[in-house]
């Protein structure tokens, strides 16, 4: 491996024999070292590569920035929401983690703290995720005597989603917030509310998760001109009327809040969730 730049003592960026670049750390490692020197393999401790280049390029500025413990800590934390989250994780969810917990843990030591407004929101539509922020808050306190904000807990679990849609984050509070109005125009439909610890309102909101995904990135379901699909819409539009009715009432909502309109397609794939999930309604408390 060939030094392409020297971050610092312990840190070095490398290009490898394919022309792919590395950073690489290990103790001493780039003490006295110059650009365009080799480095031995056997002296790598860690080695740390995007398959973007452009992530390769986020890793080595993050690098040069926060403290390699934070990344070797995000990286041990990585670990254990890999072997909980079942579906694949985008690359990029290293860095961004990285960067936002020593943002986080250096906020912390100024006495500065962010409240996470959507924090009730994170918990009830992302639980799973949520749960692994507050375990990985607890691996910060154990390895660094760090007590963060619990709100920090809902952050970690956007990131987390975030690398499970494949997502920006300013989409990923929006998905949040859009999810956050269809239960709500859903429950004001239904004069009921839902059971938010139930399966079927799980179901429902991993739709809608992936509903309002398709909406932000302009992917929704088109509508076919197939005679089968347009005897099926109507059947179901006419046997589950109630629910399609309800379904309107959200692409009103999508339409006013966000300036987007829903094709036949998804009206009729979020009437069939409605039906599902509009069985396990309960009364409210009270």
């Amino acid at each position: 491996m060939r030094i392409k730049k020297v971050i610092n003592n312990n840190i070095l960026c490398v290009i490898d024999e394919k022309g792919r670049e590395s950073i690489v750390t290990g103790r001493g490692l780039g003490f006295g070292r110059k650009v365009g020197q080799f480095v031995e393999p056997a002296a790598v401790e860690k080695t740390y590569r995007m398959e973007d280049r452009a992530g390769q390029r986020r890793l080595r500025e993050l690098v040069e920035q926060i403290p390699l413990d934070h990344l070797q800590l995000t990286e041990d934390l990585l670990a254990q929401i890999r072997a909980e989250i079942r579906q694949p994780l985008n690359e990029s969810l290293l860095i961004t983690l990285a960067d936002h917990i020593s943002f986080a843990i250096q906020r912390k030591a100024q006495g500065i703290e962010f409240k996470n407004p959507l924090a009730g929101s994170i918990l009830c539509y992302y639980p799973a995720e949520y749960q692994l922020g507050q375990r990985c808050l607890a691996q910060i306190r154990q390895r660094c005597g760090v007590e963060l904000d619990p709100d920090e807990a809902a952050f970690i679990a956007l990131h987390i989603v975030n690398a499970e849609l494949n997502t920006s984050m300013s989409e990923m509070y929006d998905i949040t917030r859009l999810i956050d109005g269809v239960v709500e125009v859903v429950e004001y439909f239904y004069q009921d509310r839902f059971d938010h610890e139930s399966l079927a309102f799980n179901r429902f909101v991993v739709h809608l998760r992936y509903f309002a995904q398709r909406l932000f990135q302009n992917k929704l379901m088109p509508d076919t001109r197939d005679e089968g699909d347009e005897a099926f819409r109507r059947m179901i539009a006419k046997s589950c009327a109630r629910h399609y009715k309800c379904a309107q009432c959200v692409a009103e909502y999508v339409k006013n809040t966000w300036h987007k309109q829903l094709s036949q397609e998804e009206l009729i794939y979020l009437t069939i969730h409605l039906k599902r999930v509009a069985g396990e309604l309960r009364e409210p408390d009270g």
